[in-house]
């Protein structure tokens, strides 16, 4: 178990750290953060979601720099990612803080591409590497479920909620990235049609 694996690993073991701070009301009280009013448990939540994304940076340019790149990684690193991210959007929805119909194309993305790398794989290819609009959609999740959370206290324009503001930019580029990603790997399941 190298390095980068065991930062993959502690990003799974910190899922459930997360999701017992969105769901528990410790009577924590709030904090006046920047202007806006916080649970401390949500404040909390958010610490470890930045912390689980930080260690998803890391554990990737680890990897690449150290020549530790293994199975294990390539499988469990995007996994890993995709049960943080959307467990927190399911507490967002859970809370009022996400519509729901906008996490669901942000869920069915994520399966279908999935399934697509298991296809491709299954089929003898190579999954490609995150292209620049899938780099844009994950950036843009990451700062929508911060700010969702810290009930956007740094910033507010036009009266909409900057979290709200990366949410939607963020569903601009789940659905191009999936249409680019199916675009560039039709040959593997034009079979099907």
């Amino acid at each position: 178990m190298n390095l980068p694996n065991k930062l993959t690993v502690i990003r799974v073991f910190l899922i459930p750290i997360f999701m017992i701070f969105m769901s528990i009301n410790f009577q924590l009280g709030s904090v006046n953060f920047f202007g806006a009013t916080i649970r401390w448990e949500y404040l909390i939540a958010a610490v470890i979601f930045v912390g689980a994304s930080l260690t998803d940076l890391a554990d990737g340019k680890i990897a690449r720099k150290r020549h530790l790149v293994t199975n294990f990684g390539k499988f469990m690193d995007p996994l890993a990612d995709k049960m943080l991210v959307l467990t927190a959007f399911i507490y967002l929805v859970a809370v009022g803080k996400a519509p729901a119909w906008v996490v669901a194309i942000i869920a069915c993305r994520e399966l279908l591409i999935t399934t697509l790398r298991l296809l491709i794989v299954e089929q003898g290819g190579s999954v490609m590497a995150a292209q620049m609009p899938g780099k844009i959609k994950t950036a843009t999740q990451m700062l929508a479920i911060v700010f969702l959370l810290l009930n956007d206290p740094l910033f507010s324009y036009w009266q909409i909620p900057f979290g709200t503001i990366m949410l939607y930019i963020c569903l601009i580029f789940t659905v191009y990235s999936a249409y680019d990603y199916l675009k560039q790997n039709q040959k593997y399941y034009s079979d099907f049609q």
